[in-house]
């Protein structure tokens, strides 16, 4: 296990983090990478043997790379697994120019595979970052081997009743007047109320993951920029949701070249299950996993299964795969 410091940016000099080693787990590292107006924390989770094809994880509204943690050393001995901090969450700083778009995420990814040459990898993302993934592939394709979406927030026209709060925090000055009302919230109530929205069964966090959540909620907390994050990102998404014609996401679903597993989980609070079959018939040749059990982080809940069925996808689409006269894999 390492960690660095980030380096300064002009703009984000002030307001860059140090690189927390709260949450790193063994065998993970931190590392951080500059880029004009952008500098990323990326964590890596190297393959077991050299060689491995790569892989990228991209996490949610509110998330980090930590939310990636349980599911990467499930496929460590098939990939060589990296998963970043988008702008303005986990350790990396805000961009210099506080687009926080899913257009500019987007940019961000596909900046950071550019320049490290890591493409293309199994692009695999939650939430927000499933949106982001799929503009990734949508208009990078050549940096995508296989795509995974787990509750990827794609537009839906009835959003869920337990969603609107999220929503509502890209209204102007909201973000503000919740910090306002929840300033005597207590870092546990905070995670709490979190892991309520997020987990199928929250029960399922370990005293340790809790304990570890309670801390990074308690780290973010004190950065400077944290609400303006929440807030534009959740706008971002929103914008996304209106936005037609060839630039809107489910446009670009349909445009998605590579290999697609969708995983849902069916007591979703924040990405309705029903959005699963839609999303199954707008990527083309897509495989479906759902999960009866799982709420909005099924690769935090079940990463077993999850990786069970990545590792599927994967194989399945190798070009190294060999089958017999029947059609069957060897």
């Amino acid at each position: 296990m390492s960690s660095t410091e980030l380096p300064e940016t002009p703009a984000a000099a002030a307001l860059a983090p140090r690189v927390s080693t709260v949450g790193v787990a063994e065998g993970e590292e931190l590392r951080s990478v500059s880029l004009p107006g952008l500098t990323l924390t990326v964590r890596s989770r190297p393959g077991t043997t050299p060689g491995l094809e790569p892989a990228l994880y991209v996490h949610g509204l509110g998330g980090s790379s930590q939310n990636w943690s349980a599911l990467m050393p499930l496929l460590a001995d098939r990939l060589d697994g990296e998963a970043l901090d988008l702008p303005g969450f986990g350790d990396s700083p805000p961009p210099d120019d506080g687009d926080y778009s899913i257009t500019a995420h987007a940019r961000a990814v596909i900046r950071l595979l550019d320049s490290t040459g890591r493409g293309p990898v199994h692009l695999i993302g939650n939430s927000l970052g499933g949106a982001v993934s799929t503009r990734v592939a949508a208009v990078r394709p050549d940096l995508v081997r296989t795509l995974t979406l787990v509750s990827p927030a794609l537009p839906e026209l009835r959003v869920q009743r337990s969603a609107w709060p999220t929503a509502l925090v890209a209204l102007p000055g909201v973000a503000a007047l919740f910090a306002r009302l929840s300033r005597d919230w207590t870092a546990e109530d905070r995670t709490r109320g979190v892991m309520a929205l997020c987990y199928g069964d929250p029960d399922r966090v370990s005293p340790e993951g809790f304990e570890t959540a309670v801390k990074e909620m308690e780290r973010r907390l004190q950065l400077p920029y944290f609400w303006d994050a929440m807030a534009r990102s959740a706008r971002g998404i929103v914008d996304a949701y209106t936005l037609g014609g060839q630039h809107g996401l489910w446009r670009q679903a349909e445009r998605v070249l590579a290999p697609t597993l969708l995983v849902y989980g069916a007591r979703d609070q924040l990405v309705s299950y029903r959005m699963a079959r839609r999303a199954a018939a707008a990527f083309r040749g897509a495989r479906l996993l759902t999960l009866p059990d799982a709420g909005h982080v099924a690769m935090m809940e079940y990463p077993e299964t999850v990786a069970r069925a990545v590792r599927e996808l994967i194989d399945d689409n190798s070009g190294g795969a060999r089958r017999d006269d029947r059609g069957n894999r060897s």
